[in-house]
């Protein structure tokens, strides 16, 4: 998957789009989901042109990538489900179902998730 400089979270990025802020700096930007999941549902994005968790990880320097998931944790605690439980996903590729070309991750708790997956082997 290549990177689409006008997927959603790029217009967002731009101020094409509104979004819900809960965090913002430099490198980072952090909004709640349109279509949550859970009482909490936030969607982290770095600034920059990633695709996905892997191309971000090989190309941006590890400050940024650090900064980056000590971000994601301050969701947690912004939004209260740090002490509760919370789940973490970020869907890489076609068998990941990775539906916009930029790399997000979705902080979502609130409430009981469930299992992670359903068992799927039959």
């Amino acid at each position: 998957m290549a990177y689409d400089p006008n997927n959603i979270f790029a217009r967002i990025l731009r101020g094409e789009l509104p979004c819900k802020t809960v965090y913002e700096d430099e490198h980072v930007l952090a909004f709640s989901d349109i279509r949550p999941l859970a009482d909490v549902h936030v969607l982290v994005i770095p600034k920059g042109a990633y695709v996905s968790l892997d191309d971000f990880t090989a190309d941006a320097g590890p400050e940024v990538v650090g900064h980056f998931f000590k971000v994601v944790g301050e969701i947690a605690r912004i939004t209260g489900v740090a002490e509760t439980g919370y789940r973490i996903i970020s869907n890489i590729g076609a068998h990941g179902h990775q539906e916009v070309p930029h790399l997000h991750v979705h902080v979502i708790g609130g409430r009981p998730l469930g299992r992670m997956l359903p068992d799927a082997r039959g």
